[in-house]
């Protein structure tokens, strides 16, 4: 009986460190997504090219409490996208 408990304390650390790093991979992955990504997926989505994202800023001065506008600037061109709950974004190309 001791035998069995010796071997059990013995395991359960070498059969749990993978499980706990499966466990926090999606964190992982999560945390590296950015707004720029984010932002370049979601225009990607709707059919607009977005090659090479560059970078995001949130533009404050036409953002809402209910909605958010962003600049996003890709390799191939810059837009200003405005994002409201559950309806597609509305994308214009700047330059």
């Amino acid at each position: 009986m001791t035998v069995c408990r010796s071997l059990l304390i013995l395991l359960v650390p070498i059969l749990a460190g993978p499980l706990e790093q499966a466990r926090f991979a999606p964190i992982a992955s999560a945390a590296a997504e950015t707004p720029m990504n984010m932002l370049a997926a979601q225009i990607r989505s709707q059919g607009i090219a977005c090659e090479r994202p560059k970078r995001a800023s949130r533009d404050v001065k036409r953002s809402g409490p209910d909605h958010d506008v962003w600049i996003l600037t890709c390799e191939n061109a810059t837009y200003r996208i405005s994002r409201y709950p559950d309806l597609a974004a509305k994308v214009e190309r700047i330059r």
